[in-house]
């Protein structure tokens, strides 16, 4: 990839990255990179939009994990 397509990658991932956590979405960087490069590859967006939401109901959250982790004695 040559120095210019790099850095208007770059941009756009910056610009996407702002606007995913103005809209609060919790995706970092490399997951929206995933997910340009693969509606990109022809994939439907709105099949990966349900993916990440099935995989976040899927995952448990931090607090659930640490309240069924037993403590030390």
């Amino acid at each position: 990839m040559d120095p210019e397509a790099a850095r208007n990658a770059r941009d756009s991932l910056d610009l996407v990255f702002h606007i995913s956590n103005i809209l609060d979405t919790g995706l970092d960087r490399h997951t929206l990179s995933v997910l340009i490069a693969l509606s990109e590859m022809g994939f439907n967006p709105e099949a990966l939009a349900a993916v990440v939401k099935e995989l976040r109901r899927a995952t448990p959250t931090t607090s659930s994990v640490q309240s069924t982790t037993p403590s030390a004695p």
